[in-house]
């Protein structure tokens, strides 16, 4: 914790040294530079368990499980329509239970922790490129998080190339998309039944284009996953292993309110063993695939595949108040193999701005989600198998429910600290076990 704490303040350091350089000037001449710090300080007490498996959250209380990560957003612009943008990043800490227990876990900045100990690493370096289209208008992109200030065309083709989390392109939401402000729980941050390719981190490589126009827009990429499920290693053999995702997005106004609707397909191709011939096969004494379910091993056979939809809308309906909604599904047919463990999720929403008790810059989150899995998950983990997220040894299946509710108060111009708390029914789908109440601070800085 202490290598944590000092890594972190190193960090801060050196950023806010480098940003008080980066003056208007700088950023004209096509310079950007961001950072970022989220902590996350998570608890629970004890709770009722019938049994316990491998992969099972803790009954027993768990206090003040810490997470950290920190990241520098570098970038600059190259010429015409085009940038580069860096971003190293330090991550340390650890989820409760070791990140394991609960499909849609609590703590949407821990799966980007492999180990308790700091790391640095690279988590984006990506060339964007636009190409204006016939009848475009240039309009201004103002300096932000991986946005070079520019003039960039409003009918266009965006092209972003290299390492970067899909999740930076797809499924965003004004209300629930960002745990290191917003909900924390991961089948609120992104649709839960969408197994998006990344390695343990939560970052890929590949190739993203976007088709924007005013008011609609539409997203197309290919890029890796992880060599095994859950790993840190991306696949080479991409033309065997790859995740395919296409997303269309509309703007609308309803009553003079802004909304927005997502809807997202995907389909991914992995070395992912199935549910049911893995459960006949352990029956015969073959227990060849149970290792790879849990990320401890790899097939050496591609072919599995998973595919599957997402819809994601979020409305104002006031000038302070906007709700938000949610629904996915897989085939769930194989292994998870990147996100987490939930094969049908539907979620929704309040997003309330502090503008009606003179905090303009506080924000209150209520939402509530039901995660369930198919039919073959199901009997895996009734067969005492479990993946690299869940597995109580056994199962009397219920769908996961679970409520969070937020509040986030901005105690200076760039801090952010909030206190959340999340009631998990059915940890894992199991009636056997919970609930569960989770009860977490979070700081967030960002300059």
């Amino acid at each position: 914790m202490r290598k944590i704490v000092i890594a972190a303040a190193l960090c801060i350091s050196a950023c806010t040294g480098v940003q008080a350089q980066l003056d208007s000037t700088a950023i004209k001449n096509g310079w950007t530079m961001h950072f970022q710090l989220t902590a996350v300080s998570q608890s629970h007490p004890s709770f009722k368990a019938q049994y316990s498996g491998p992969n099972s959250l803790v009954d027993s209380a768990e206090k003040g499980l810490l997470s950290v990560t920190t990241t520098l957003f570098a970038g600059k612009r190259l010429w015409k329509n085009a940038a580069v943008y860096f971003n190293p990043e330090i991550a340390g800490g650890s989820g409760m239970s070791g990140a394991k227990g609960i499909a849609g876990f609590p703590n949407g900045e821990t799966f980007r922790i492999g180990n308790p100990a700091p790391a640095l690493y690279v988590a984006r370096a990506y060339l964007q490129q636009h190409i204006a289209l016939a009848n475009a208008t240039y309009v201004q992109a103002n300096d932000d998080i991986n946005q070079v200030q520019a003039m960039i065309p409003d009918r266009r083709i965006t092209i972003s190339a290299g390492k970067f989390a899909i999740s930076d392109f797809y499924d965003d939401n004004a209300f629930s998309h960002d745990p290191r402000t917003q909900f924390l729980n991961w089948s609120l941050m992104s649709n839960g039944a969408w197994d998006y390719p990344a390695n343990t981190r939560g970052y890929t490589v590949g190739l993203v284009a976007e088709l924007i126009q005013p008011g609609w827009a539409i997203r197309l990429s290919g890029v890796q996953v992880p060599k095994k499920a859950n790993g840190p290693e991306l696949d080479g053999k991409i033309f065997k292993a790859n995740g395919e995702t296409l997303e269309f997005e509309k703007s609308y106004t309803l009553g003079k309110r802004a909304g927005t609707v997502r809807l997202l397909g995907f389909f991914n191709t992995t070395q992912a063993p199935g549910y049911r011939a893995t459960i006949k096969q352990t029956q015969q004494g073959d227990s060849t695939n149970v290792p790879v379910f849990t990320g401890d091993a790899d097939l050496q056979h591609y072919g599995g595949s998973k595919w599957g939809w997402g819809v994601n809308a979020n409305q104002d309906i006031s000038d302070n108040t906007g709700v938000f909604f949610r629904a996915s599904w897989n085939d769930g047919k194989t292994a998870t193999w990147a996100f987490t463990e939930i094969d049908r999720s539907i979620s929704g929403g309040i997003h309330i701005n502090g503008n009606g008790w003179k905090r303009p810059n506080d924000h209150i989150g209520a939402a509530i989600v039901v995660n369930g899995i198919s039919k073959d998950h199901r009997d895996f983990l009734a067969s005492g198998l479990h993946g690299f997220i869940i597995g109580d040894g056994q199962l009397n299946y219920g769908s996961e429910n679970i409520a969070e509710v937020y509040y986030a108060a901005q105690l200076f111009k760039h801090v952010i600290f909030s206190g959340d708390y999340q009631f998990v029914s059915h940890p894992a789908y199991n009636k056997d076990r919970g609930p569960v109440h989770v009860f977490a601070i979070r700081g967030h800085i960002e300059f």
